[in-house]
């Protein structure tokens, strides 16, 4: 792939001063490996235009166990698209690529083009695919309504990263677990690397999190406001959240993150199994935190738990594949 290869390129960029040093060049020598480099990156982006790579139209960048992947993957899977799935371990993307995950990788001829963040990622769902079929679209539609209350949603997804991060990170393995270190999706010099920079991916973490106990009481707070939003709207029987009986994009948007903590089966279209952390299995205050919200949300547990009954566990059966790395 030409991400490869600029990568590459990237890491002789950054080392080509300590050879430089180490072999005592000259200046004119140290100039002709300028110019070597830049040869070098001028032929890669040739070669992406002149013989590009074959790879697939769609490549969506996740990390497996993510809420907000889950979001894109479910409604690209209602959608029957057929993509490729590029598993990425943890927070190695984010903290030292600067990549955060869900990822879109369109192709379009010769020409790739990356879409970041969730919301913006349906909404070129809904502008590519809604012309082709106008009813399978139909639920990505983006009204005011739901835009606003995707919004809110989102950071109901952002306060329950907070919450498992509080729970999680002093368990190294479970951690690790829920990162992919154990998933066969993930590539091996991922997996390897989160077991070996763990310390300072946790470090990390807690400082772009704000893992605190007083973050984690305003989280958890925030979470059963929305909660309890929720469960009094699904007191008059509706099947979407913002009313009707049409499924929307917002009601994917919210199993997909409250199933972060529910653990519905089908969690992630079969795509996420390898991470899944089973209840028993997690910290005592994680399970008294999601008894509770099981027992005192009973409809909302009980309209996520149909959904992905009913609805997920029949998109997931689309022509998605998954690239695994080893």
């Amino acid at each position: 792939m030409i991400e490869n290869r600029l990568f590459v390129h990237a890491v002789f960029l950054a080392l080509a001063p300590i050879i430089v040093a180490w072999f005592g060049m000259s200046v004119p020598a140290a100039i002709l490996v300028v110019l070597l480099l830049l040869l070098w990156r001028w032929i890669v982006v040739l070669s992406g235009l002149v013989a590009p790579e074959k790879t697939p139209d769609l490549v969506l960048a996740t990390i497996s166990a993510s809420h907000f992947v889950e979001k894109v993957r479910w409604s690209m899977d209602r959608l029957g698209l057929e993509y490729v799935e590029q598993t990425s371990g943890g927070t190695l993307g984010a903290f030292f690529r600067g990549r955060t995950v869900p990822q879109l990788k369109v192709r379009t001829g010769s020409v790739r083009s990356s879409i970041g963040n969730s919301a913006e990622i349906l909404r070129y769902l809904w502008g590519r695919y809604a012309f082709e079929d106008p009813e399978v679209a139909a639920f990505l539609e983006p009204t005011r309504e739901r835009a606003e209350f995707e919004t809110r949603l989102d950071r109901y997804g952002v306060n329950l990263q907070v919450w498992v991060y509080y729970h999680l990170l002093n368990d190294r393995q479970l951690t690790l677990h829920v990162w992919g270190a154990n998933n066969p999706a993930t590539p091996f010099w991922q997996r390897s690397t989160l077991k070996l920079l763990f310390p300072v991916l946790r470090f990390l973490i807690r400082k772009s999190f704000r893992i605190t106990d007083e973050n984690y009481a305003r989280a958890v707070a925030r979470i059963e406001e929305l909660l309890d939003e929720a469960n009094g709207w699904l007191q008059d029987g509706r099947k979407s959240l913002l009313g009707g009986d049409a499924l929307n994009y917002t009601d994917i948007t919210f199993a997909a993150m409250t199933g972060l903590w529910l653990q519905p089966a089908g969690y992630g279209g079969g795509k996420a199994d390898a991470v899944r952390l089973e209840r028993d299995r997690a910290p005592a205050g994680m399970q008294k935190d999601i008894e509770v919200w099981q027992s005192g949300y009973d409809r909302v547990a009980e309209f996520v738990e149909r959904l992905y009954a009913e609805e997920r566990n029949h998109a997931a059966a689309g022509p998605s594949s998954q690239e695994g790395k080893t």
